[in-house]
């Protein structure tokens, strides 16, 4: 991905994949959507246990693999133990993805192929992330402290890397719930 993503790129409408993405040599997010997920927007991740009780966390960045194939969210070993545990049991994940300032909001369902410590390139993504996200919060009248302190636990976090197998448009509409694309 770029270096640098601009407000103006996230504030496109999230779009289904132009083909039918089941294909495998299709990637289920679009550009736009890739751009979407990246900057300015609030995350949880869900996952389960064995007895299907939920577990939810705040994701503190994203990284999308250069072919958009797959995802790989920050979570906080400290704050997001059980999701992780979760995650590591049975690799169902889920993540939400909403810009605070429209709604607009992206759900990926997928499995889990590896946890494991941030590289480098991680660790610059999840502050350029965080500082997007408290720039969003701010238009909103949310001080720049209190949305630090929504995303505290970076010191701690680790890498959730997964491919999504399924996409919804689940912005509050008539829409939402509808299903953008799916890899079955």
């Amino acid at each position: 991905m770029r270096d640098s993503i601009n407000a103006s790129e996230t504030d496109k409408k999230i779009q289904p994949p132009s083909v039918k993405a089941h294909a495998d040599d299709l990637p289920l997010l679009s550009e736009v959507n890739a751009a979407f997920v990246q900057r300015f927007t609030s995350m949880n991740v869900a996952g389960r246990d064995a007895l299907h009780r939920p577990a939810l966390a705040r994701g503190l960045g994203i990284r999308v693999s250069p072919d958009r194939r797959t995802l790989t969210v920050f979570l906080s070993e400290t704050h997001s133990s059980r999701v992780l545990a979760c995650l590591r049991e049975n690799g169902a994940i889920a993540l939400a993805v909403t810009r605070p300032k429209t709604h607009q909001t992206l759900q990926f369902k997928g499995q889990v192929r590896e946890v494991g410590p941030l590289s480098d390139e991680d660790r610059r993504e999840m502050v350029a992330y965080q500082e997007s996200f408290v720039a969003e919060l701010e238009q909103l009248a949310y001080s720049a402290e209190f949305t630090r302190q929504l995303l505290a636990g970076s010191e701690s976090a680790v890498a959730v890397v997964f491919e999504p197998e399924a996409m919804f448009d689940q912005t509050p509409g008539p829409n939402a719930g509808e299903k953008l694309g799916s890899k079955s």
